[in-house]
Parts: C-alpha cells; structure tokens; sequence
C-alpha cells in the first residue's frame, strides 16, 4: 500500500456548451444564456437546430434516440408541407429556470453560461426517459409552439 500525500477530488472538467461554436442568426451572434430550451432538444429563436443532452439518472442513449426520432418526424412534417425552417420562438410568458438541476461541479460552474430551461412544459427539462417518451415520442409536431416557414 501506497500512502497518499495529498488527495485531489476536483476532476477540472469544464462544460463547453454545443463544443464552444458560435452560432449566428443573421450576422447576430447568439448568446446561449438569453435562450430556452425547447423539448430538451431545441433552443427557442434558433431555426434548424437539434441538439442532445442525456440523462444524468439514465443512458445517453435513450435520449439520443428520442431526439433522433423528433427530428426525423420534424423533417417528415417539414419535407409534407414544403417547409425548410423550423424554430420554437420563446414565450415571454414562461418563467426561467437554470438550464439543469444538477448540483455537479462542472455543471454548476458553467450554468450562467447555458441556455434556460422555463418553468413549464415543453419548456421545462425532465431527468426521465418514461416522461419524455410520451412527451416526446408522441408529441405533436404542429403543437402550437413550433414554428414552419
């Protein structure tokens, strides 16, 4: 057995949001903390864009294949009524929320950094597969909030 001097539990990670690119609107530059999340999977004002965040209770896995099978059924809706842009457009109506309830360090150090979740559905996050597959999985695409141009 080797004894240890010193123990270091920090792990340093530091969370880079979508890799660190900098998306654009129109020559404008986005800034992740002035949107929300959409479904988990979408990000309010910003057309054409799909992301995936897994679970911290369960397999990345699960919520990579309900966002794939979202998107396809956005297309398919999209590609039925000659459509190229989507975007959910926020409600100014819903409240904030930070974008995760997670109390980890490396999410706790970039949270002023992340998009927002709001304080009701689609808007709000959910750390469970059997919520999202019937709020996701079955959603409606025409839902009222998305909107095809």
């Amino acid at each position: 057995m080797l004894e240890a001097d010193i123990i270091v539990t920090a792990t340093g990670l530091n969370l880079l949001a979508f890799g660190g690119i900098q998306m654009t609107i129109d020559g404008e530059k986005v800034h992740l903390p002035d949107t929300m999340a959409y479904r988990a999977l979408m990000l309010s004002d910003v057309p054409n864009f799909a992301y995936t965040i897994g679970y911290t209770n369960a397999s990345w896995t699960l919520k990579a294949d309900l966002v794939a099978e979202f998107v396809c059924r956005v297309l398919a809706h999209m590609e039925a009524t000659g459509t190229s842009v989507v975007t959910p457009p926020r409600d100014p109506s819903v409240t904030e929320e930070p974008f995760m309830d997670f109390e980890a360090g490396y999410v706790l150090r970039a949270i002023d950094e992340l998009p927002k979740q709001g304080s009701v559905e689609p808007w709000k996050l959910k750390q469970s597969y059997f919520h999202d597959v019937r709020s996701i999985r079955r959603a409606d695409i025409a839902d009222g909030v998305l909107r095809f141009s």
